[in-house]
């Protein structure tokens, strides 16, 4: 298959899709920028937890 051959029928795919209506897709949008944001203060404390062990670890068996 051919570059232009490949561009053109992707372009084909591309007009086929159905977009989601505005007041499905502003809803969408907002949950997935809350689980990302629950998600990375999660991780973020977790890291921070993380660590807060690893340097009491070192401290308690005399590390550098």
């Amino acid at each position: 298959m051919t570059p232009k051959k490949y561009m053109s029928e992707v372009a084909k795919e591309g007009k086929r899709i159905r977009w989601p209506k505005r007041d499905v897709l502003i809803p969408a949008i907002v949950v997935v920028v809350i689980i990302a944001g629950v998600a990375a203060l999660f991780l973020s404390i977790e890291d921070l937890a993380a660590g807060r062990i690893i340097s009491i670890l070192k401290d308690a068996f005399g590390g550098k």
